[in-house]
Parts: C-alpha cells; sequence; structure tokens
C-alpha cells in the first residue's frame, strides 16, 4: 500500500472519508486532477518510479491549488 492510500485509509477509519471526497470534488481538487496526467501517475505508481511521483507531487504543491488542499488534508489528519 502507498503512503497515498493508507493516508486515504485512515481517514476513511476516522469517519473524515466524506470530508475527503468533498476536498476532492472541490474546485481545487478538480484543478488538480485536471492538472496531473493521470496514466503517467498511474505508470509511475505501479512502476514504483519514486522519482516521478515526487516530481507530480512537487509540481502540484508549487501551485496555490495544490498548497491549500495539502493543508487541508493536513488539518484533518490533525497535524
Amino acid at each position: 500500500m502507498n503512503s497515498f492510500e493508507g493516508m486515504a485509509h485512515e481517514l476513511e477509519r476516522q469517519g473524515k472519508g466524506d470530508a475527503l471526497k468533498r476536498l476532492a470534488y472541490s474546485e481545487d481538487g478538480k484543478r488538480i486532477g485536471r492538472m496531473v496526467d493521470a496514466e503517467k501517475l498511474k505508470q509511475a505508481a505501479q512502476s514504483g518510479d519514486g522519482k516521478a511521483l515526487q516530481d507530480m507531487l512537487k509540481a502540484v504543491l508549487s501551485t496555490d491549488e495544490g498548497r491549500r488542499l495539502a493543508e487541508n488534508v493536513r488539518k484533518m489528519m490533525g497535524k
């Protein structure tokens, strides 16, 4: 299981799954979804290409939307 799946499972376990879904479907979440090449993300995850995943994450976090989304997830995690 990767760390994203782990975070999602932990939020579900804490009863925050609906809040996570609201974030994913928020305007920021939708914009990020359009930014990320889903096929490249899937291939990088399946092949264990940490460098490619890290580069994608850096690109997302370099945007205002990505920073807001990350901050909201951090708050949901209680950290």
